[in-house]
């Protein structure tokens, strides 16, 4: 089967980027991870788009593919938290006391 630029452009759910590509997924892990892997996913299609001015839509798949399968392994050995792609992970809490700030007097 061939695919097209057009087609991937058409994409929106982790799980249609997956089968376009026809990659193999356990579907508890997409449906944990879902956007933290679109999130990766978005961050390696950037990269290869900054660096493949002059590729033909056929290679720019092939890169798309494997930056696909690497944006869902990354969530097979990592978590959310680990990986920190979203504001919520990285903004220090407010009205939060850690026990190692407490000090007896």
């Amino acid at each position: 089967m061939t695919r097209t630029i057009e087609e991937f452009k058409q994409l929106v759910d982790a799980e249609e980027f997956l089968n376009f590509f026809n990659l193999p997924y356990d579907q508890e892990v997409v449906n944990v991870n879902r956007l933290h892997i679109l999130k990766k996913f978005s961050q390696y299609i950037r990269e290869i788009d900054d660096s493949s001015a002059d590729i033909n839509s056929a290679d720019l798949l092939n890169k798309y593919a494997e930056a696909m399968q690497k944006a869902y392994q990354v969530f097979l050995e990592s978590t959310p938290q680990e990986q920190k792609l979203f504001k919520v992970f990285n903004d220090k809490q407010k009205n939060v006391v850690k026990l190692t700030e407490i000090t007896s007097d």
